[in-house]
C-alpha cells in the first residue's frame, strides 16, 4: 500500500512541530561561566544564553526589559545564588520565576565541605586572606558591604573557579535538565560524564603547568581569585578590596603597599570589569608585575569545551607573573 503525499503531510507536520517544540528548550544562565557549564551538559537541541552582558558586574547589574522577557521565555534559569547575582534575588524569588530557577550554590558550598577534595583547606585559606585583607581595611573611607557582595564571613560565591565545585554545578544542571519532558537523558548522561572526565584531566594538566608559580606572591583585585588559588595551592598574599564596587581608603592602600614591598616577586592580577586608575596609584614606585585575568570569561567562546578553555585562560594569566615572562612596572607604569 502506497501512502500519498497528501496523507503523509499532516504526520510530517506533526513530527516537525514536536521536534521544534523539543528544540525550543530555552535556558538562561545568569553569568557567562555558568553558561559554559550549561553548554557542556546540555544537548544540541537546547538553547542557552547569558543574562549579564560582557563588561558588566553581576553584583550591581540592572536588567533591561528585553532581558526580563528572556527570563519569561526560559524553561530553566540557572544562577549562582543571592550571594553573587544580587540584582536577581527579589525577581527569581517571586511567584513567576521561583519554580524554574535553580541556584547552583548550596549553603554547604559556601563553607565548602565534605566532597573529599580538600575544600576545607581551600576555604580556610580563603578566610585567612579575607581576614588578612580586612585587618587593613578598618580605616576604609566607605562602607565595605553596601553591594551585598559580602564575603567577610567566609562565604565565597565564586564557586565556578574551583573545578570540583564546577563538576557539582554540572551535576545539578544535569539533574535539572533531565527532569524536563521529552529530553534525551542518555545524551545528557554522556555529556555530564564527558565534562567530568575532561575537567579532571584538565585539572591534572593545570597542576603541572602551575608548579613553577607556587613561590610567587600573588595579589588579587578582589576575592574572586581565592577559590582558584586555594585549589591549586598558589600563594595569594593579598586581596586589594573586599568590595569591588568601592575604591579602598588611604589606610587600606597603605597596608597593601606594605605587603607589596615585602612580597617575593609580587604580581597583581587585575580584572577587566573594574576601574584601573586606583590600583595604578597603589603600585606607583613599586616593583610590581601585572597580569589580567577575567573571572567572567568574557572572551571565551560558548562551547562544550568552553569551561576548560576558561580555566586555561586563568593559568595563562598566572604564568605571565613568572619572572621570565614579566615586565616589571616601575614609577607608575600601568602594566596594561
Amino acid at each position: 500500500m502506497r501512502v500519498s503525499p497528501k496523507a503523509i503531510a499532516p504526520a510530517l507536520a506533526a513530527l516537525a512541530f514536536s521536534t521544534a517544540s523539543q528544540a525550543a528548550v530555552q535556558i538562561v544562565a545568569s553569568i557567562k561561566p555558568v553558561e559554559l557549564i550549561v553548554r557542556a551538559v546540555a544537548t544540541d537541541d537546547m538553547q542557552s544564553t547569558t543574562l549579564v552582558p560582557p563588561g558588566s558586574s553581576p553584583h550591581t547589574y540592572s536588567m533591561k526589559p528585553s532581558e526580563r522577557r528572556a527570563l519569561e521565555e526560559a524553561e530553566v534559569i540557572f544562577w549562582v545564588g543571592p550571594e553573587m547575582e544580587t540584582f536577581l534575588s527579589r525577581l527569581v524569588s517571586g511567584q513567576e520565576f521561583r519554580h524554574r530557577t535553580v541556584a547552583l550554590m548550596a549553603r554547604d558550598q559556601a563553607n565548602t565541605g565534605d566532597d573529599g577534595h580538600g575544600h576545607d583547606d581551600h576555604d580556610n585559606t580563603h578566610r585567612e586572606h579575607v581576614e588578612h585583607a580586612d585587618d587593613d581595611d578598618h580605616g576604609h573611607d566607605a562602607p565595605a558591604h553596601d553591594d551585598g557582595h559580602n564575603h567577610g564571613d567566609g562565604e565565597d560565591p565564586h564557586i565556578w573557579l574551583d573545578p570540583e565545585l564546577a563538576i557539582e554545578m554540572a551535576q545539578t544542571i544535569h539533574q535539572t535538565l533531565s527532569a524536563l519532558e521529552g529530553v534525551d537523558t542518555r545524551a545528557l548522561d554522556r555529556n555530564l560524564a564527558r565534562f567530568t572526565d575532561s575537567v579532571r584531566e584538565m585539572d591534572e594538566t593545570i597542576r603541572r603547568q602551575l608548579a613553577p608559580a607556587h613561590n610567587i606572591s600573588l595579589f588579587a583585585y578582589h576575592d574572586a581569585f581565592t577559590r582558584f588559588a586555594g585549589h591549586y595551592d598558589l600563594q595569594l598574599d593579598g586581596v586589594l578590596t573586599l568590595n569591588p564596587e568601592l575604591s579602598p581608603g588611604a589606610r587600606h592602600i597603605a597596608g597593601v603597599q606594605d605587603k607589596l614591598r615585602k612580597a617575593n616577586h609580587p604580581c597583581l592580577l587585575t580584572e577587566p570589569q573594574f576601574n584601573r586608575q586606583w590600583w595604578r596609584s597603589i603600585t606607583q614606585g613599586l616593583n610590581v608585575t601585572f597580569s589580567t585575568w577575567d573571572p567572567l570569561a568574557t572572551d571565551v567562546a560558548v562551547s562544550p569545551d568552553g569551561y576548560n578553555q576558561f580555566q586555561q585562560s586563568i593559568v595563562d594569566a598566572v604564568l605571565k607573573c613568572l619572572p621570565e615572562n614579566t615586565q616589571h612596572q616601575r614609577n607608575g607604569g600601568n602594566g596594561q
